[in-house]
């Protein structure tokens, strides 16, 4: 669905297109391309073709000869073509139907099942997605549709090099409690391939800061990590970075030249913050429970924000400029926080920077959400591949506070969402933890010691973890966060809301303005009960609830122009929303936090 040159595909948003382009879901596709070396490959150690993510289910074959494989959207991949590259080339990205595979992946776990197996049928979705890393929205959502994409949606580069090659490059600004110092722990992978090894100097520079300090290594053939450990100038008053509303954003230009083997060169430059995060967890005087609240840089911030999903359902259709105006509009509105949901994708470099700049905090969510899931070998491999290769990408940014294992699996475990039987319930306990606590926190604590880490959302934080990682009652407003949604209540009524140390979701659903279906619709479809108001509405029950919110306080309209009639029904649906104190940006696909 990325790039078909040969189909000639109307909007997928369309009117009922999700279902009419699902064959495209359903197949299997061939990327293929010949292409050219610009350079003599003869004189190159290592040669490697990259994929910066792929979606999802591969193999791929350069003249003929597999090089690989893939299966995990969330990840690079790094194949070695040295033996198999010539100056003129054909390749081939042969996709797998994601959907296909999922359920392949289903019916190999013999041994009990990993429910839900399929989501609601008023989502018209697809089955199975636990079993596949990609886009858990994608098979469908109860806000959105099912478009189970699959191509390559991020850069392909190739790269040669000799001598040794800069893998990755990551840094984490320490804070030195005992003596009140910034320091810089930086980390560098290389891939040696010299048969001797290879030595040289580190310079880092921070010129506003007044930091220069060089580092003499040396490096074995094969894969090598450099730790680097730089302290601050202390003659140079530090500023911190602060959310939105509670100071300045201050962030210093870094270099790091890697001077090796007399000829060779490696740069990389960064921007670096320097802030604290805490997530205070202790007894409040008179009352049960623990707090849940944020500090940075030692100071208690109110968070108020919205739940951040995918920008589209196709990545590439989200641009620069679509990215900047979010971002904007989320200070515009007064918030401070996006919580990047567990349901989507971790997003591009661009979002966090913009997050950066502009003081959004960030809850970040590790992709997993609504499910549980299986958790043998092969699955479990790829997660900790995942995971490690996202922490070391977004650990340098200050806007991301908190890592979060899940959205709401300790809950639809806990609240047996999916009926389990009780006999099986030990095992998908075992699953859990050796999922979010054996495997992903173990990899947080490692990659990472800037930020707090919880296994889920909403979860009971440290009460959670002393009943063994999963919470008799995950929704006790007395601890951790809290996810609230109650659509028979009056929503206009504050008392309903829950007085809880930290809601991370809450909300209600309202029509998107008229301006904005009439895009995807056609005349006949412009009343509120029709096939397709019915078909865009993915919540049991969904239009109903929203008119019955809106007739406690409003004359439902009763006009005989069926236009008007249409457009006044959204629009009260919109009026009764916005009172209730809970924002929505339609067109951004931002969940309320």
């Amino acid at each position: 669905m990325y790039c078909f040159s040969s189909c000639k595909l109307l909007d997928p948003y369309y009117r009922f297109n999700d279902l009419n382009y699902r064959w495209i879901s359903l197949d299997n596709w061939t990327y293929s391309k010949e292409f050219q070396i610009p350079f003599d490959i003869s004189k190159w150690q290592k040669v490697h073709l990259i994929f910066e993510s792929i979606d999802t289910v591969s193999e791929v074959l350069l003249n003929n000869v597999l090089i690989g494989k893939t299966n995990n959207m969330f990840r690079r991949y790094t194949f070695d073509i040295t033996h198999v590259v010539k100056a003129l080339n054909s390749i081939e990205v042969r996709f797998q139907s994601p959907v296909s595979y999922a359920a392949q992946q289903s019916r190999a776990h013999t041994l009990y099942q990993v429910p839900p197996n399929c989501p609601p049928s008023v989502q018209e979705g697809e089955c199975h997605v636990n079993f596949i890393r990609k886009e858990q929205c994608s098979f469908s959502w109860d806000w959105g549709p099912a478009f189970p994409t699959l191509g390559i949606w991020e850069d392909v580069r190739i790269e040669a090099y000799n001598s040794c090659h800069l893998n990755y490059f990551t840094f984490s600004p320490i804070y030195d409690n005992s003596t009140q110092d910034w320091n810089l722990e930086i980390e560098s992978s290389f891939d040696v391939v010299s048969s001797k090894p290879v030595s040289g100097q580190v310079i880092v520079e921070i010129p506003k800061l007044q930091t220069q300090q060089s580092y003499s290594v040396e490096l074995q053939p094969g894969e090598r990590i450099v730790k680097l450990f730089v302290k601050m100038n202390k003659t140079v008053t530090i500023e911190t970075w602060w959310p939105h509303g509670h100071g300045n954003q201050t962030g210093y230009n870094m270099t790091v030249l890697f001077k090796l083997n007399k000829d060779l060169e490696i740069k990389k430059s960064a921007k670096i913050y320097f802030r604290t995060v805490e997530l205070i967890q202790e007894p409040i005087k008179g009352s049960p429970g623990l707090s849940f609240y944020f500090k940075i840089n030692g100071v208690p911030i109110f968070l108020k924000g919205s739940n951040w999903i995918p920008a589209d359902s196709f990545q590439d259709r989200v641009t620069s400029d679509l990215l900047s105006l979010l971002s904007h509009s989320v200070v515009d509105a007064n918030m401070n926080t996006l919580r990047v949901w567990g349901g989507g994708i971790y997003e591009r470099d661009e979002f966090y920077e913009l997050c950066d700049e502009l003081g959004i905090m960030v809850w970040q969510d590790f992709m997993f959400a609504c499910a549980l899931y299986p958790t043998n070998r092969g699955f479990m491999s790829s997660v900790r591949t995942e995971v490690a290769y996202q922490i070391r990408r977004l650990k340098s940014h200050p806007s991301i506070i908190i890592w979060s294992g899940n959205n709401e699996n300790e809950a639809a475990l806990m609240m047996n969402w999916y009926n389990v039987d009780i006999e099986y319930m030990s095992t998908y306990v075992t699953d859990y933890v050796k999922l979010y606590v054996k495997n992903i926190r173990e990899i947080v604590l490692a990659e990472d010691k800037t930020r707090p880490f919880i296994t889920s959302s909403p979860t009971n934080g440290a009460e959670s973890v002393a009943e063994g990682w999963l919470a008799k009652n995950p929704y006790d407003k007395h601890y951790g966060d809290v996810h609230f949604y109650d659509y028979f209540s009056d929503c206009w009524d504050w008392s309903i809301f829950p007085k809880a140390r930290f809601v991370s979701e809450y909300g209600y659903q309202s029509w998107p303005s008229f301006s904005t279906l009439e895009k995807v619709s056609s005349k006949e479809d412009w009343s509120y009960n029709s096939r397709f108001a019915v078909h865009r509405q993915h919540h049991v029950s969904g239009n109903d609830e929203m008119l019955s919110q809106a007739q406690l306080h409003f004359k439902l309209p009763q006009h005989t122009d069926p236009l008007r009639l249409f457009k006044d029904t959204i629009y009260l649906t919109q009026v009764r929303h916005f009172h209730s104190g809970v924002q929505k940006f339609p067109a951004a696909n931002i969940r309320d936090m």
